[in-house]
């Protein structure tokens, strides 16, 4: 028999990470779910099922971080790994500072990409992985007005380095998914957000729902995408 699979879920917390949870746990995978301070929800999804396990680490506090604390933390084995973080500061262009913008950096794209390259060394040696950045629709507009600090962290998490040509050899795969404007606290809450006049812009004229989301990340991270490597690809309604 096939050995279950593991998937790291950063950001598990998230209402779009609830959802991604429980898609991995109907396809019978191993799920490690990460979350900040929040894990009400997978607690919950932890009583019903023995195949997921909750890691609790604060991203954002990068002052304290260091290698050696990341590699004991997440230095294991993952099928596939979904880095869906989301630090959000309320931040604008003018109104940002260094330490703001270095923090949401760290927090969203920085630790993320430390270890993805812990995870990806495994991955290369089993022949199989799936690597998946969740950013947002944000970048194309370069970000809202008080989401500067997000977007610009979102677009260096975009960035994939050209190893991944040596990856697609042995059949690790990494793509970036752009998510557009959804159904979340997260978006609910930020601050600044007419959403009644955003979502006129999208050509779907409405939201997406977490769950359409996590469908798409599904077929991206797991063995359903056999091929699709290198690449950026929105689900944001058609903006």
């Amino acid at each position: 028999m096939n050995k279950k699979k593991h998937v790291l879920i950063l950001g598990g917390s998230s209402d779009i990470g609830v959802e991604v949870v429980k898609d991995f746990l109907n396809l019978n995978w191993n799920v490690t779910a990460h979350f900040n301070k929040n894990s009400k929800k997978l607690k919950i999804i932890q009583r019903k099922s023995k195949n997921l396990k909750l890691t609790q680490f604060n991203f954002a506090n990068y002052n304290s971080l260091t290698e050696n604390l990341i590699y004991k933390k997440f230095n294991k084995k993952y099928d596939s790994i979904i880095n869906l973080i989301c630090y959000l500061d309320s931040k604008s262009f003018y109104g940002t500072n260094l330490k703001n913008t270095l923090k949401s950096l760290s927090a969203n794209a920085l630790i993320p990409i430390f270890i993805e390259r812990l995870v990806v060394k495994k991955m290369l040696n089993q022949k199989f992985g799936r690597i998946l950045n969740c950013t947002s629709i944000g970048i194309k507009f370069g970000g809202g007005t008080y989401t500067y600090n997000y977007a610009l962290a979102k677009h260096s998490l975009e960035f994939i380095p050209s190893s991944f040509k040596d990856w697609a050899k042995k059949n690790v795969l990494i793509n970036n998914l752009r998510i557009g404007i959804t159904n979340t606290k997260a978006h609910k809450r930020t601050k600044g957000k007419n959403l009644s006049s955003r979502i006129k812009l999208i050509p779907m004229n409405r939201m997406a729902e977490p769950k359409e989301i996590s469908s798409c990340i599904i077929n991206l991270a797991t063995e359903k995408n056999s091929y699709m490597t290198g690449q950026t690809i929105s689900i944001s309604g058609g903006e």
